[in-house]
């Protein structure tokens, strides 16, 4: 019962607050477009990802997310394109989050070696209820009637913007995004319920280790952070990546005292696979806080696949990690 209860609290909490957060990807870097506008066309030829993410799978009803994302580089313009879907739903209620975008970025080259990328991003969100809702009063029996009113809406839909800024050389890259700018009215009442803006600062570098003559080393190292603030939230991700053709392994430490609201949050442990025209990419989060006697962490799967490649090296592709 002590689990059920906490469950519920967690579903009234995230559904029907104004202070709720996005759903977030702990490899985010395989979701490129939901991480930044950016993003789109930071690659070579065209691009299609897909993820999936079950948090909190041991739970009686758990958070899955889904994603598809597709983008493209034209070099003639300097530009690249994209477009993306989320979906996000919470808990046994289905309280559901759908978001469409479209995004376009634009590739400055400055002194040979540094790009700069802005961009921009504009989408469709709807937020609803897809099953029943039961509040934490009605938990004692099917026929206990409820002291909140059922919301009035079954969804509500809203239009969105965001911005982002990119600059990266061959083995480093620096990059912030501001999302929600047109702050959506995602409410089932007739109150308001705002979504905050988002605010992410990332960026990492690769470390090669030195070769023989005329043979460099297929051995990477990748470190990289992530940090996001979304109203009185916030959140410091750092994590490494080691690479050799074509196998990843990396890890990721959630929860950076002083940067976070829950301090030691989660451990992140990842495998995969990523060759010139495919990834794959497991991860695994290892819950540390204190839900860890109410949650046993969660699940993601990335799969990114790459086509139309160019025979020479496109300069709208960026060094940072795919997973």
């Amino acid at each position: 019962m002590a689990k059920r209860f906490v469950y519920i609290f967690f579903i009234v909490l995230l559904g029907f607050q104004a202070k709720g957060q996005d759903p977030h990807f702990s490899q985010f870097y395989a979701n490129p477009l939901y991480l930044g506008p950016s993003f789109a066309g930071a690659t070579e030829g065209s691009r299609v990802a897909a993820q999936y993410r079950n948090q909190w799978y041991d739970q009686p009803s758990s958070f899955k997310t889904y994603s598809v994302s597709y983008d493209h580089y034209f070099s003639s313009f300097n530009s690249g394109v994209g477009v993306n879907f989320v979906s996000d739903v919470a808990g046994s209620s289905n309280l559901g989050v759908v978001q469409a975008g479209l995004h376009y970025s634009y590739n400055v080259q400055v002194f040979n070696i540094w790009q700069i990328r802005p961009g921009l991003s504009f989408s469709y969100l709807q937020h609803g209820i897809f099953g029943d809702v039961k509040f934490i009063d009605e938990i004692d029996g099917p026929d206990v009637p409820g002291s909140t009113p059922a919301p009035a809406l079954a969804s509500a839909r809203d239009i969105d913007a965001g911005a982002s800024l990119l600059t990266y050389t061959k083995g480093f890259w620096l990059g912030g995004t501001v999302d929600h700018l047109l702050r959506p009215n995602v409410s089932l009442y007739s109150t308001e319920a705002i979504i905050p803006m988002k605010i992410s600062i990332y960026g990492g570098i690769d470390v090669r280790r030195k070769g023989k003559l005329l043979k460099p080393s297929d051995d990477v190292m990748t470190f990289a952070f992530l940090y996001k603030q979304q109203g009185p939230v916030q959140q410091l991700d750092i994590g490494v990546y080691w690479h050799n053709y074509p196998i990843v392994l990396g890890i990721w430490y959630r929860g950076i005292p002083g940067f976070n609201s829950q301090i030691g949050d989660a451990l992140i442990f990842l495998a995969g696979i990523k060759t010139n025209s495919f990834n794959i990419g497991y991860s695994y989060d290892f819950t540390i806080s204190s839900l860890l006697p109410y949650t046993r962490g969660s699940h993601e799967i990335s799969l990114t696949y790459k086509f139309l490649l160019p025979k020479r090296k496109s300069i709208g592709a960026v060094p940072c990690p795919e997973f």
